[in-house]
């Protein structure tokens, strides 16, 4: 997929906080707009994956996973361990 760059104008502490967002959340400025604008275009075709978002057990286990993630305590595990070898 081909890509194209955007440049954005936005105050200075809506960027410290999106850079500070992105570094917690071990992903990138880029990917952060890239998710909020897919979010936006989902929103307008009634995609499905927003029912799947907005159900509050699936928010739940996103929450309690990154909060795994971000204090360390999450497990890593191998491609095999998960799914056995191929």
């Amino acid at each position: 997929m081909s890509k194209a760059r955007l440049n954005l104008n936005i105050d200075d502490d809506l960027m410290e906080f999106v850079k500070t967002f992105a570094a917690e959340n071990r992903t990138t400025v880029t990917d952060v707009v890239t998710q909020y604008f897919l979010s936006l275009k989902r929103r307008s075709v009634s995609d499905a994956t927003s029912l799947i978002l907005s159900d509050p057990a699936f928010k739940e286990a996103m929450e309690e996973s990154l909060d795994k993630l971000r204090g360390g305590k999450a497990e890593w595990h191998s491609f095999d361990d998960v799914f056995g070898k191929q």
